[in-house]
């Protein structure tokens, strides 16, 4: 994408004007030099500091010994009702998909320094069933993931694992439910391609991280593949089991 594109240059200005841009936050306009975020909600949104200690965070954690996992890095800590969560439900309820690649290349440009991207050779969004990514439009993750590959030069793939079947949405089940509900859930389908390569693999939201382990699991039998994770968000969990709520089969 060109820098008119994410809203820079004398067409990105004349189009803010005539269509402003809003804030994917609070809603408010944002003005030149603000991107996705006003500055108030950039400053407010809850990060995860996951650039201080790539190898042994929260989210790393839940990884160990699951598969051989490098480096993980969420952007922010989510919960449903907090105000950062509008990110996540108009990338995957209200078609904000620029909105996606757009937290992509936040993400990529804050966490580009820490070293987070170096060495890896693709960039491997969690994909969607067939399904959902037709109701839906695109697939967020894979939205997220181009942005990151504008900023970080890395190539992405979406040819690496598919998806072979549609599965209850994570977020109408309890923990101890998940693990089953992906089992079985992808298909490795170009394994020479990761073979003694490093992926980053990418999703929009981690919870107990039970996709995540269902892909990585999958992607591991390529053998010889280091695996690295990334997402927008990490779930405050204890929140959003307490707070079930009805959705549709286009949640993943």
């Amino acid at each position: 994408m060109s820098n008119d594109d994410y809203g820079y240059g004398r067409h990105g200005l004349l189009l803010s004007t005539c269509f402003p841009r809003r804030c994917a936050v609070c809603g408010g306009r944002l003005v030149q030099g603000e991107e996705i975020m006003c500055c108030n909600c950039n400053v407010a949104l809850p990060r995860t500091a996951h650039a201080t200690d790539l190898y042994n965070n929260r989210m790393a954690r839940l990884f160990w010994g699951c598969f051989c996992v490098e480096r993980c890095a969420a952007m922010f800590y989510y919960s449903p009702e907090a105000p950062c969560s509008r990110i996540i439900h108009n990338i995957k309820y209200h078609g904000k998909s620029t909105d996606a690649r757009l937290m992509g290349v936040a993400m990529a440009t804050e966490y580009a320094a820490s070293g987070f991207f170096d060495g890896v050779d693709f960039i491997v969004p969690v994909p969607l069933s067939k399904e959902r990514q037709r109701a839906r439009g695109y697939n967020q993750s894979e939205m997220i993931a181009r942005g990151m590959a504008d900023i970080t030069g890395v190539e992405l793939r979406t040819d690496i694992v598919r998806r072979i079947r549609n599965t209850r949405s994570q977020t109408l089940l309890m923990p101890e439910e998940r693990p089953d509900n992906v089992s079985g859930a992808f298909s490795l389908v170009a394994a020479d391609a990761i073979r003694g390569r490093h992926v980053l693999l990418i999703d929009d939201v981690v919870t107990t991280g039970s996709t995540i382990k269902a892909c990585a699991g999958e992607m591991a039998k390529a053998g010889d593949v280091r695996i690295s994770v990334a997402s927008l968000g990490l779930t405050d969990m204890f929140f959003t089991w307490q707070k079930p709520r009805a959705v549709t089969f286009m949640d993943e």
